[in-house]
């Protein structure tokens, strides 16, 4: 029944489409999240590839699992980690960046059921300039890194 709930968000949801051939170069590979058991948080990773010539920023993120979703970035003082929102993700052409443990990451928060291990989450990356790109990542077990 849930899969069902958010396949029908999906459908029906007003998100934004990509605005221009800027998004067509936008690719995202290796998307995965972290199942925590007992949460009502978890986390995306993936490794997001800009490969048309233009410098392209991702502004934001949704998904229909979750209340918020927010890019952050985590780091390390001494023994002292911390985490802080990030605004903007900028991207150069030609580049890449890397989302994984310990460094930046998108937050899921107020998840809307517990994610399992196997399941499949759709992501929307929102680009400065009105353009998306669609994401889908496979949830992994808590230690399945």
């Amino acid at each position: 029944m849930r899969l069902l709930t958010v396949f029908l968000l999906l459908l029906l949801a007003p998100w934004p489409q990509p605005a221009d051939a800027q998004s067509a170069n936008i690719t995202v590979t290796d998307a995965w999240i972290r199942a925590v058991p007992g949460s009502d948080v978890a986390a995306a990773y993936f490794i997001i590839h800009n490969n048309g010539s233009r410098a392209a920023t991702v502004i934001g993120v949704r998904t229909p699992v979750a209340g918020s979703a927010m890019i952050h970035e985590t780091s390390l003082s001494g023994t002292r980690s911390t985490m802080r929102p990030r605004e903007l993700l900028p991207l150069t052409p030609g580049g890449s960046v890397r989302l994984a443990p310990g460094g930046t990451h998108v937050m899921l928060m107020n998840l809307q059921h517990p994610l399992i291990p196997g399941e499949r989450v759709v992501l929307l990356l929102l680009l400065e300039g009105g353009a998306s790109i669609p994401v889908t990542a496979r949830v992994r077990a808590l230690g399945e890194d």
